[in-house]
This record gives C-alpha cells, sequence and structure tokens, in this order.
C-alpha cells in the first residue's frame, strides 16, 4: 500500500513553526462547525448514555437524522432501522463495506486521480483495484464513459464513485450517472458512493444523488461523513446507507472493526444533519470564493478547476519537475506546503495538491507569484 504523503508534509509544514507558511496539504479547515453541534458535544461529555458501547448500529437520533437527510436529498423514503448504520467516519465506512461485499481478487473500479486512501482499503478487504482515467481540461475533470466501461471485466463486482472527488474536485453530471446506471444494470454491479462532500457543489451546480435514478438505489451503498461538509473532522462520525439485506453484514463487520462509534460526537452530528443546508451552504460560499481567488492566482498555470470539495490540483508535470520536486520547491521558495499526488492514481504523479479549506482568502492572496517564482514559470 502506498503512503497519503498527507503527513510528511504535515510534519515539515508543523517542524518548519513558520507563520507565512501556507498549509495547503492537508484536509483540515479553520471553518468551524455549527454552534449547536458544539454545544451538543458538550453536554455529551457528562450524559451517561454517551459514554456506552451501544447500541452497536449507532443512536437512534443519529439514525433518524441520517435517513432523513439522505432521504431529502435523494427524494426517496428512507428507513432509518432497515437502511441506517453509523461508523467510526467515512473512511471506517467504506472498509466495512468492502469488507463485507467483496472477496479476494473481486475488483473495484475508481477514477484517476482518487484519494489513495480509498485504493489502500480496497487492497486491505483482497479486492483489486481498477483505474479509469479521469480527463483534465481547461473547464474542469470529465468523466470519460468509454473508459469507464472498458475499465469493467468479468471480475468487476463494484465501482467506487465520489462526487465532489477527491483530489480533483470532478463532479458527475446526470448524464454521467445515467451511464453509470446502465453499466451496473448491464453487469449486475454493485455501487459504492462515497458521499463526503456531495452539498460542497460550485458554480451553482445542482445536487444530484445516485440513489435518486431508477434501478441504483437497490444496487448504491451511499458512505457520508461529517469531516467535510461539517467540518467536523475529530468527531470520527459516518454513516452508511444500504440496501436492507446488505445492512446485517456491514454491521457485522462494523462491530468486528471498531466496535462502536463515537458516543459523544453521535447528538452533534444528528444536530448538524437537523439543521438542515444552510451551514454547509455559507461554508461552501467561502470554500469557492477560495477556489476562485486560487484560480485567479494561478492564472496560466496548468490547473484543472474543481467543480467541488476543498482542493485543486496543479499539473507539476507540465511545467518540468515532477510532483515530488516541484513540492519541495513550494515548500523551500515559496513557503507553502502542498503533497505531491504520487500513489494517488496512475496519472496522479504529475500533480501537486492544493487545498483551500484551510487558508483564508486574505493570506491566499499574492500564491501566484510565489508559484512561478518557486517553479521558475514566467508571470
Amino acid at each position: 500500500m502506498a503512503g497519503i504523503g498527507v503527513d510528511r508534509m504535515g510534519d515539515a509544514a508543523d517542524a518548519a513553526g513558520d507563520p507565512a507558511l501556507l498549509r495547503l496539504e492537508n484536509l483540515d479547515t479553520d471553518i468551524r462547525p455549527l454552534d449547536a453541534a458544539l454545544e451538543a458535544t458538550r453536554a455529551a461529555v457528562a450524559a451517561d448514555a454517551a459514554n456506552s458501547y451501544l447500541p452497536f448500529p449507532g443512536h437512534e437520533r443519529l439514525r433518524r437524522a441520517v435517513a432523513t437527510h439522505v432521504g431529502r436529498l435523494a427524494g426517496i423514503e428512507v428507513d432509518w432501522q432497515a437502511q441506517c448504520l453509523i461508523c467510526a467516519g467515512g473512511l471506517n465506512g467504506i472498509l466495512n463495506v468492502l469488507l463485507a461485499l467483496v472477496e479476494p481478487g473481486d475488483e473495484v473500479v475508481l477514477t484517476d486521480p482518487i484519494y489513495v486512501g480509498l485504493l489502500n482499503r480496497v487492497r486491505i478487504a483482497g479486492a483489486v483495484p481498477r483505474l479509469t482515467a479521469l480527463v483534465p481540461g481547461p473547464g474542469g475533470w470529465r468523466l470519460d464513459r468509454e473508459a469507464l466501461a472498458a475499465a469493467v471485466g468479468p471480475a468487476t463486482r463494484m465501482l467506487l464513485l465520489m462526487s465532489p472527488s477527491m483530489p480533483t474536485g470532478h463532479v458527475l453530471d446526470r448524464a454521467d450517472w445515467e451511464f453509470v446506471v446502465e453499466l451496473c444494470r448491464a453487469h449486475d454491479l454493485l455501487l459504492l458512493y462515497d458521499a463526503a462532500m456531495e452539498r460542497i457543489l460550485f458554480d451553482d451546480r445542482p445536487l444530484l444523488s445516485p440513489l435518486s435514478l431508477p434501478g441504483l438505489a437497490e444496487r448504491t451503498i451511499l458512505v457520508g461523513s461529517a469531516s467535510k461538509e461539517l467540518r467536523m473532522i475529530g468527531w470520527r462520525v459516518g454513516w452508511i446507507v444500504a440496501p436492507p439485506e446488505l445492512v446485517p453484514d456491514i454491521g457485522l463487520v462494523g462491530i468486528s472493526n471498531v466496535v462502536c462509534q463515537t458516543g459523544i460526537a453521535q447528538d452533534a452530528v444528528a444536530a448538524a444533519l437537523e439543521a438542515g443546508d444552510a451551514d454547509v451552504a455559507a461554508a461552501t460560499g467561502e470554500l469557492e470564493r477560495r477556489r476562485d481567488l486560487l484560480l485567479e492566482e494561478l492564472s496560466g498555470l496548468p490547473v484543472v478547476p474543481p467543480a467541488g470539495g476543498w482542493s485543486l490540483l496543479l499539473d507539476a508535470a507540465a511545467l518540468g519537475p515532477d510532483a515530488e520536486s516541484a513540492s519541495q520547491l513550494l515548500f523551500a521558495r515559496a513557503r507553502i506546503a502542498a503533497t505531491p499526488m504520487t500513489g494517488w492514481g496512475d496519472q496522479a504523479a504529475r500533480y501537486v495538491r492544493f487545498v483551500y479549506a484551510n487558508e483564508p482568502v486574505d493570506r491566499l492572496y499574492g500564491v501566484g507569484d510565489r508559484v512561478r517564482d518557486a517553479l521558475g514559470t514566467p508571470s
């Protein structure tokens, strides 16, 4: 399994102790969670019911909130008892689903570039990741539907798709999802949908849940997370919504894997989900302002605009150095911590990732000149 690189860059940035250093290397955020979520967390610390292994599937309030939230976005009814499980973060949920539903040697198709943690979890489950390249362009990333279909073979069990995707910010549009429906039907595939960022959409893009598409809901396992949309990284809470017949096996893996979720965090996540979309929309607006400024600052450089999410990619190889070298130059010359995408897919090693979740707009002014000076490119 490949390392993710983020820890190495974060350690170097911490050790530098330089307040001028731009922290664009990891998915921390300076945008605070909802006040109601913080208050619920403080109250739960003193609550005996929060200090318990039980119930294993998660607290009822949170499971009900998840069912309402997912059902509202998809326009369907979700049974909180039969379809919802709480997990210890979204990636724990991804791993639980993979361990429950794929067998050694099964293939799982993912887009490329993709978060290396997803690739590693496919490998932990004994499955084989098959990558299909996203196509970069001046307007953003595009799904190559023919390549996606070609990646599906006799051993393929599942598609693992994220929208917006990390690290690219690629968003699947309606035509993409409709193609996924036909592909899953034709090859009897499951869809594992990583919904960690599904509401973080820019440029007035509409949210389209795959659960809303006829023929896909019965094949889809949705995994959500409090870490990105709700900015509750340290709470370590996620959720799984799946067809009822799959839930018992996924739940059994969850008990066998991490036993239970963080008790003192669950009411807080429920409060944040119950609050609706206003808080997430406000945070998304701030993230979009940061993205827009970065795109303006980096104008003329080989940057692929993200349609959502927390990060964008700079094609370092198009400028000469490989991503590892470019990351070192940015750190030493520009005082920018940016993670090279080595291991994040077959084509990912070309790219350096800039995360805009942890630096406010006023600190991002001038970043373009710093990048150009560090990498020796003209203004």
